[in-house]
Parts: structure tokens; C-alpha cells; sequence
């Protein structure tokens, strides 16, 4: 059978800097993925819309983020890597699926109420609307899994609903996802809350790691990272802090949290911390200089790009057409 591997999809919004919540939560599993799957990753800059965006930042960053990819490993033979926008379809496919969706569906999606409180009447339609554009981003391609956090999941149940519902309509259109469960990367939270999960839009830059920080910003933000009195390395509910540090070694090393507790049996914090830095450090430091590497090659990100938008379309495309033609649209 000639596509025999299950189809994977994900994409990070270019709307900040990567933190490496990104790379050991997202990347860094990507990567451990590639020869399994037929994959998509794409930077959805659409997305990133959303929000008010500076135009120079946002292209600067949507460059970074495909030479992120690349630097942590994400081959593109292996791999169809390509940003969203270069990709016309996302957007064709997600109207015709907003003509699918309800109201209701998209105001009880959390994030859209978080965020509609804070903005009120000034709250924009994209935001409202932009979990359509996520169901498009994943039908498009047939996909069978989406590696997701836990607060994407209403997400990749909308796109769920919205396939099965089209399916019934209309004969069977869309492959229905599922959220990839498996070897998902770590869950690394804010440095300095860490019952919040590490993001790159919070207001303290001491609560999260950008994967290009330089080593002694590293080093600095690990020993001011908030632990707790106990003065015990374990892996609890009550160490917040402290198991945070321990996931994000253990996400480096592979050593599962109890091996790390028996390691730093009778030995400080403040070692601890220092141990966590040299790790981060000795595995961003590669990354980074092949980041500088690639930005520096403009005709290779180029062609990274544009051959992963050729790819992406083709099969977006397809898709797109099957759409068009069940809808009673006249072929183009």
C-alpha cells in the first residue's frame, strides 16, 4: 500500500518566541515522530492574526520558527514543513466549513471566553472564528492525529464534529482526527507559577526560556525559578516548582523523575538547579548555532518552504475540490 503511515499534523503560531515549552512539549517529539508518520508541520501565521501583529516581527518570526524546525532536526525530505499562509486552501476550506459550524459551538470554546472577557466588545471575529481554521488546517490533509496539548483538545473536537457532520451530508468527505495520545512531549510550566503552563506571552521574562536565550540568561532564570522551604528534589504535587525542574531535565536526559529524585538524594537545590541549566544549555547550544546558520541561507529556507507549500497543496488542494464539488460549486 503506497501510504501506508497514519498522517500527523501540528503547527506552532509564529505570535512570539519559542520558549522551550515549545521545543520539549512540541519539536523535540516531532522530531522522535519522522520516521513513522507522514508529516505536516506548518508555522500558522494565520493564526497568529488573531492578535495584533507587528508585520516585520511576524515575517522575522514565521523565518525563525521554520529554522527552529529545521535545527531541532525536522528533516524536510521526511517531513512536509511549510507556512500556512503559502497554502490558499486553509483559507477557502475554512469558510466553507464556517457555513458548517455553530454559534454556539464557538462560544463555549474556553479559550475564546478567557480571552473574550479580558478584550469584551473589541473581542474580533477571528478569534471567534479561528478554531474553524484549525478544523481546515487538520482536514485538508486527511489526517488520522494532531499531537496536542490538553488545552487543545475542544479544538480537535470541534474538527471531530465538523468532518462528521460534513461526512453525513454530503457522503464521507473528511478522514475523522484523533488527538495524538502516545509519547507526547512534556509538559513544561511557567518558571515562576508553575501551575501555569511555560508560555511565551506571559509579562515576566523570568517565568520562561526562549530556545535562543544565551547561556547565562539560561543560567540566571534557573536559579531565580521558584522552588519551595522543603529542601527535598522529589516529584510531587505539593513541589510544583521543583517537579517542573525535574520534567524539564527529564524531557532532556530521558531519565524518568524517580531516577532523577535518586540522584539528587541529600544533595541541594542549588546544584540542582545549576545541573538543570548546564542541561538546557548543552542541548539549546547546537540548536541555536544552526538557527544562525539557516537564517543566513536564504535560498535554502527558501526552497525549504516553498517545495513544503507544493507538497501541502497538492493534497490540501484535493481535498478542497472533493468540498467544492459536493457543495454544488462550479470547478474552476
Amino acid at each position: 500500500m503506497e501510504n501506508a503511515k497514519k498522517v500527523i499534523l501540528s503547527g506552532i503560531q509564529p505570535s512570539g518566541d519559542l520558549t522551550i515549552g515549545n521545543y520539549l512539549g512540541a519539536i523535540k517529539n516531532w522530531v522522535s515522530l519522522q520516521d513513522d508518520y507522514d508529516s505536516y508541520y506548518c508555522v500558522v501565521d494565520l493564526h497568529a492574526l488573531t492578535v495584533r501583529q507587528n508585520p516585520a516581527e511576524l515575517r522575522a518570526r514565521t523565518l525563525k520558527n521554520i529554522a527552529i524546525y529545521l535545527a531541532s532536526g525536522l528533516d524536510p525530505a521526511k517531513n512536509t514543513i511549510f507556512i500556512q499562509s503559502h497554502v490558499p486552501a486553509h483559507s477557502e476550506a475554512a469558510w466553507l466549513l464556517n457555513c458548517f459550524c455553530y454559534m454556539g459551538e464557538l462560544s463555549r470554546m474556553t479559550q475564546f471566553k478567557d480571552k473574550s472577557q479580558k478584550l469584551g466588545e473589541s473581542v474580533s471575529a477571528g478569534l471567534f472564528t479561528y478554531p474553524v481554521l484549525m478544523a481546515a488546517d487538520i482536514l485538508l490533509y486527511n489526517t488520522d492525529l494532531v499531537p496536542v496539548g490538553s488545552d487543545q483538545k475542544q479544538h480537535i473536537e470541534l474538527a471531530r464534529d465538523l468532518a462528521i457532520r460534513f461526512n453525513n451530508l454530503y457522503s464521507p468527505t473528511f478522514k475523522v482526527p484523533d488527538a495524538y495520545i502516545g509519547n507526547v512531549g512534556a509538559r513544561i510550566m511557567d518558571l515562576q507559577e508553575p501551575q501555569k503552563k511555560m508560555s511565551k506571552s506571559s509579562e515576566n521574562p523570568n517565568s520562561y526560556i526562549l530556545i535562543m536565550d544565551p547561556p547565562d540568561v539560561i543560567r540566571k532564570k534557573i536559579s531565580r525559578a521558584v522552588t519551595d522551604d522543603i529542601g527535598v528534589v522529589r516529584f510531587s504535587e505539593e513541589q510544583p516548582g521543583i517537579s517542573n525542574l525535574i520534567s524539564i531535565l527529564g524531557a532532556i536526559t530521558g531519565e524518568k523523575p524517580q531516577e532523577i529524585e535518586k540522584k539528587y538524594e541529600g544533595i541541594g537545590y542549588a546544584q540542582f538547579k545549576s545541573d538543570v541549566a548546564e542541561a538546557i544549555v548543552e542541548e539549546l547550544s547546537p540548536v541555536q548555532e544552526k538557527v544562525k546558520q539557516l537564517l543566513e541561507d536564504k535560498p535554502y529556507m527558501e526552497s525549504v518552504y516553498k517545495n513544503g507549500a507544493e507538497k501541502a497543496s497538492y493534497v490540501a488542494n484535493k481535498t478542497l475540490r472533493k468540498m467544492q464539488k459536493k457543495l454544488g460549486l462550479i470547478p474552476r
